[in-house]
């Protein structure tokens, strides 16, 4: 298997499969409530809807990147707000994050090899993961991915 379909498999598993660390994001996800994604049941962390909004905020501006537009903080910002708490709009939540991860895996197939060796960006800035080629800054989006799918998982846990 070369490195570009592993990595592909890695990206699709995080949310709809079974990573090799655990529970994949829209398992995690399934069943929550509008209030308890909304809830902040460990001080000072973000809510697992807040979460949901950066993880797809993020999504987005990788494959706008992956179309050549330049790096940059996603159109939605760092951390979209909330906003009201209804059950439609998490439902729509979960859901565009879903059709970001999967928009996202068809940009990735449709990569020729070369491309993954391509630079994001003229100039390093780690804030935005810029300067970097296409496969480091995929392999930047699994991490960060699985990192806030992690804290997901604290809590759900920490919400009972």
């Amino acid at each position: 298997m070369k490195l570009h379909d592993a990595l592909q498999q890695q990206i699709a598993a995080t949310h709809d499969g079974v990573p090799w660390y655990g529970t994949g994001r829209s398992a995690l996800l399934a069943g929550l409530r509008a209030t308890d994604a909304a809830a902040h049941p460990v001080p000072g962390a973000h809510s697992i809807w807040e979460l949901v909004l950066h993880m797809t905020a993020w999504t987005h501006e990788v494959e706008q990147r992956l179309a050549g537009h330049a790096p940059g903080e996603p159109d939605a910002g760092d951390w979209p707000r909330v906003g009201r708490v209804t059950e439609t709009r998490w439902q729509a939540a979960c859901a565009d994050l879903a059709a970001a991860n999967a928009s996202l895996l068809r940009a990735v197939a449709a990569l020729t090899v070369a491309r993954w060796a391509e630079h994001v960006g003229d100039n390093r800035d780690p804030a935005i993961n810029a300067g970097v080629t296409i496969g480091a800054m995929l392999v930047g989006l699994a991490q960060h991915d699985a990192y806030h799918t992690g804290q997901i998982a604290l809590l759900r846990r920490a919400l009972g």
